[in-house]
């Protein structure tokens, strides 16, 4: 059952592909600010997914971020994720990730529980198909 109070993590040692210039996102080989934000969704993702029923999942909706340092390629990062409140299906937690120097970042997530089929079959009616 989900309650408040469930937490997860997840870790990323930081390479090439996760940086700024790699994604994207800037010129400047250091973890890119879409990395982090994967990385905070697939915590949230999995603190919670032992706990859904089989079919259900979770879809991020939203994501507040503060990405406030920079990591190098070669740092490991660790996300620790907290979730906060329920609201019938919509789940919202708090994040921080941190390198072995700090904070590099935190957020507030908010992520909805849905049925997996349903989600997909919705996607794929865009194709026309």
């Amino acid at each position: 059952m989900l309650q408040p109070g469930i937490c997860g993590h997840a870790e990323l040692c930081v390479t090439t592909a996760d940086t700024a210039r790699a994604l994207g996102s800037g010129e400047l080989p250091v973890l890119a600010t879409p990395a982090v934000a994967a990385l905070i969704e697939k915590a949230c993702w999995q603190a919670v997914a032992p706990e859904l029923e089989p079919g259900k999942g979770t879809v991020g909706t939203r994501l507040a971020l503060a990405h406030t340092a920079p990591t190098p390629v070669g740092m490991t990062v660790r996300c620790d994720c907290t979730l906060t409140a329920v609201d019938g299906r919509r789940l919202t937690f708090t994040a921080r990730v941190c390198d072995a120097a700090g904070e590099v970042a935190h957020a507030e997530h908010e992520r909805v529980v849905i049925d997996n089929d349903r989600f997909t079959a919705k996607a794929q009616a865009k194709t026309g198909q």
